[in-house]
């Protein structure tokens, strides 16, 4: 979830709804400017006994935040706590159990991007090493209850923690319990901003699958194969889903502004805290009618900090963000990046992938979307084809738009070769998290903790 420090500060006061929509229209870039961010969390475990650590506990996280100083990080506070890390390499923020996010800085390309990633993971692994700490790519807590788990000291979670359980029954899982990978993407224009929305939506069911990573739940199966994506369809209606209106013809900046003008408030920031305004409507806001803040008009902060409280599938800020994915090991963290930027970044790659998917109707889309956490490539969309099989088109197409994009390492290699695990996955029709469940039965003989063993980065 976003960090305050990952946002840049504009206290100009809101004065029409073109100053609404200016935050989405500055993200539009040339091509030549377009760049890659990816975020990825781990979960933090204590190697003696696999507890979670608290943030004040000795050897704990924020011992893990004052560790990586060591590499350059500059520490970012709220109140006396420090809550997240500044650098050259983007973002070091706290989810709120203490799941351990890298939110990385815009890069030109897949390269650098896994470089970055791999920086990040060896600068925890030796900080982790001396404080006894391992680091989990799993897209849900395998073994641990809620009331396992820590809570860290930032203001937007105690709210968020309040509110949950109004709205859902699976939001304080969500928080406590999940892990992902996101990458994030530039666009040229709302006509691009509006092709690449929906393609990737439609897609992100199939991202799922192929991340799938998350089958256990305290210690054993849970049915699922991605339980994080089924958490989202009970967390609260109001932020998350997959936004048919995305696929209307008057979509656009507009209509996404409408979108959030309707998603309940969590917050808003002053003075360094944040007052709770739960449930609250941004459209008040803009009259001064706000009951958290009676009198008060909104200025650009709390609109982009609004932005961040909505979790579809696919989110509009400055950038896109793709939103599939459970967490998993390091060559998917550079893997989900490549499957985007080949079908999003390369305009033949985008309007095959839009080829592919412009005439589903709105019901294929939910059915993808409520099929998909249980069973993964099995799926099936128009014709009855799995999405097994369309996940062979699609990573071909990705590795067509990766190639034509042209972008070389130090010894002549393009970007294609990070698609190859997701290519394992889709000609072996096995998701990541049926790989899991098959060790569970054979292996680990129905002992979950061996996926410390097999799962830590």
């Amino acid at each position: 979830m976003t960090t305050r420090t990952e946002t840049l500060e504009d206290e100009t006061r809101i004065e029409s709804r073109d100053d609404l929509l200016r935050v989405f229209a500055k993200g539009e870039k040339p091509k030549p400017r377009w760049r890659i961010g990816t975020e990825h969390e781990k979960f933090v475990y204590a190697k003696s006994d696999h507890h979670a650590p608290s943030y004040e506990e000795k050897g704990g996280i924020h011992a893990l935040l004052i560790g990586l100083t060591k590499f350059g990080w500059q520490p970012a506070y709220e109140g006396d706590n420090i809550i997240a890390l500044t650098g050259p390499d983007g973002a070091v923020s706290l989810e709120p159990a203490g799941q351990f996010e890298l939110s990385g800085a815009p890069l030109d390309n897949l390269h650098e991007t896994c470089a970055e990633a791999g920086r990040h993971l060896a600068q925890v692994k030796e900080i982790g090493d001396a404080l006894d700490m391992g680091f989990l790519g799993l897209g849900f807590w395998p073994d641990k209850t809620r009331a396992d788990l820590p809570i860290m000291p930032k203001g937007r979670y105690e709210i968020m923690l309040r509110h949950m359980p109004r709205v859902g029954t699976l939001g304080l899982d969500m928080m406590l319990r999940t892990c992902t990978i996101q990458t994030n993407l530039d666009y040229a224009s709302e006509a691009d901003m509006v092709k690449k929305f929906r393609v990737s939506l439609a897609l992100q069911p199939l991202a799922t699958a192929l991340f799938a990573n998350s089958p256990f739940t305290e210690g054993r199966p849970n049915g699922f194969l991605s339980y994080r994506s089924h958490i989202w369809t009970d967390t609260d209606p109001a932020r998350t889903g997959m936004l048919p209106f995305v696929y209307e013809d008057c979509f656009g900046y507009e209509r996404y502004a409408d979108y959030m003008l309707d998603v309940p408030m969590y917050f808003v920031y002053r003075d360094g805290k944040y007052i709770d305004a739960a449930g609250q409507s941004f459209r008040d806001f803009l009259k001064g009618a706000l009951p958290a803040l009676p009198g008060e008009l909104p200025v650009l902060s709390d609109w982009t900090d609004h932005l961040s409280t909505a979790f579809p599938e696919v989110r509009l800020k400055s950038f896109l963000e793709m939103r599939g994915a459970d967490g998993g090991p390091w060559s998917r963290i550079c893997a989900l990046p490549a499957l985007w930027v080949g079908l999003l970044y390369d305009q033949g790659a985008l309007d095959a992938a839009w080829d592919q998917i412009k005439h589903w109707d709105i019901e294929v889309h939910h059915r993808l979307r409520a099929e998909v956490p249980r069973i993964g490539l099995k799926a099936r969309g128009p014709r009855g084809r799995t999405l097994q099989e369309l996940g062979r088109e699609i990573l071909d197409i990705a590795h067509s738009g990766l190639a034509a994009r042209a972008r070389l390492d130090g010894a002549g290699s393009n970007e294609t070769g990070f698609l190859e695990p997701l290519r394992e996955i889709v000609e072996s029709g096995l998701t990541p998290a049926e790989r899991l469940l098959e060790r569970y039965h054979g292996a680990w003989g129905g002992d979950v903790s061996h996926v410390y063993d097999e799962m830590s980065y």
